[in-house]
């Protein structure tokens, strides 16, 4: 699937939820659009700077779990490490699909992109390798 991603996201709707967690281990899970695959493979999402972004600098390490829309468990589990993050913002506008709630937020407007390094792909339902 991981050469597949790119059009797999361009064409796959569905619920997307990352999860991250803080230097001391505490969990945190919240929704997210799909991810923006970029021409060097490395996946890119953008976030304003809660707590999803506090834990990413804290530990570069998140999941990323896709639930395709439509009957049944479809989707797939992305491990994923923090490798670099910008505040462009014209890039950022360029990659930006709809998101009603992105802009309606006046207590936190700054917007990061974040990019993450893929460690590993598997099936949303399905046995994983440990490690």
């Amino acid at each position: 699937m991981e050469s597949d991603l790119k059009s797999y996201f361009e064409n796959t709707e569905g619920t997307g939820i990352l999860a991250t967690s803080d230097a001391e281990g505490n969990v945190n899970a919240a929704i997210y659009a799909r991810p923006h695959i970029l021409e060097d493979g490395n996946l890119a999402m953008i976030m304003r700077g809660r707590l999803t972004r506090q834990n990413l600098l804290e530990n570069p390490r998140a999941a990323y779990l896709f639930i395709e829309q439509g009957p049944g468990y479809k989707g797939c589990r992305l491990y994923l490490k923090r490798i670099s993050e910008e505040k462009d913002i014209e890039k950022i506008k360029s990659l930006k699909r709809r998101c009603p709630t992105t802009d309606s937020d006046p207590d936190n407007n700054e917007l990061f992109l974040v990019t993450f390094r893929l460690d590993k792909t598997l099936p949303l339902i399905g046995p994983g390798k440990a490690g």
